[in-house]
């Protein structure tokens, strides 16, 4: 094995999990994301929007990593830029960017 063959071998073991529990891993992450965005509309402003922003970026990044398994363009797309749309989010949230 390369060193480079090593260093990937992590990613290929999960990318295994993730093919064999692939429609639990996005049914999660669809639960994830109706629900960060449920408590924003029930809770408007007070809702805790470091720990939406947070959830949010998770649920993206399961659900680009399963769309580019199956190697769905559009839906890797959509969900990578939710998760910039989410980096933006905690920076603004985390007052780090105004």
């Amino acid at each position: 094995m390369t060193t480079n063959s090593l260093a990937l071998a992590p990613v290929a073991t999960l990318n295994q999990f993730i093919l064999r529990h692939i429609e639990k891993i996005e049914m999660v992450g669809v639960l994830m994301r109706i629900f960060s965005f449920s408590l924003v509309s029930w809770m408007g402003a007070a809702s805790p929007f470091m720990f939406v922003w947070i959830f949010n970026t998770i649920d993206a990044v399961m659900l680009a990593w399963c769309s580019s398994l199956r190697r769905d363009r559009a839906y890797t797309v959509l969900n990578t830029f939710w998760i910039l749309v989410g980096v933006v989010g905690i920076l603004r949230a985390g007052q780090i960017i105004h």
